[in-house]
């Protein structure tokens, strides 16, 4: 499955978090993500990432047609909780798309974890049949 990872400055450590904690299980799967999160990743887990644009040059913008494309399967997005009208924006279009599209998005630790684990009993595996 193609999992993109998207985190606001101040969730990039707990993106990174995350994905050393499920790092086996990130591993057998494609993972993409903008710029800088990808790196934060990247050395923290030793993970293969596509490093795409960063976020505000265009990377969530790459990701948002990707999943259009029905090339991404699982949306990681950790934002801010701090009010910013570009960055509600910003959420609000990704939000749209997954629901448009039928993307499992986790904006949040709780609900990345339950991802994951749904991930790893091949609960999703039906993203591959839709294809």
């Amino acid at each position: 499955m193609q999992i993109a990872l998207i985190a606001q400055d101040d969730k990039k450590e707990l993106m990174a978090q995350l994905c050393i904690a499920y790092c086996g299980i990130l591993s057998k799967h494609k993972l993409c993500a903008t710029a800088t999160t990808g790196r934060v990743v990247s050395e923290a887990t030793g993970l293969d990432i596509e490093l795409l644009l960063s976020g505000e040059h265009g990377g969530i913008q790459q990701i948002a047609s990707r999943i259009s494309y029905d090339e991404i399967d699982i949306l990681f997005y950790f934002r801010s909780t701090a009010s910013d009208e570009n960055y509600d924006a910003v959420a609000a279009h990704l939000t749209r798309l997954c629901d448009v599209y039928n993307l499992p998005i986790a904006t949040n630790l709780a609900t990345a974890e339950a991802i994951i684990m749904a991930l790893d009993r091949g609960d999703l595996d039906w993203r591959e049949n839709i294809r």
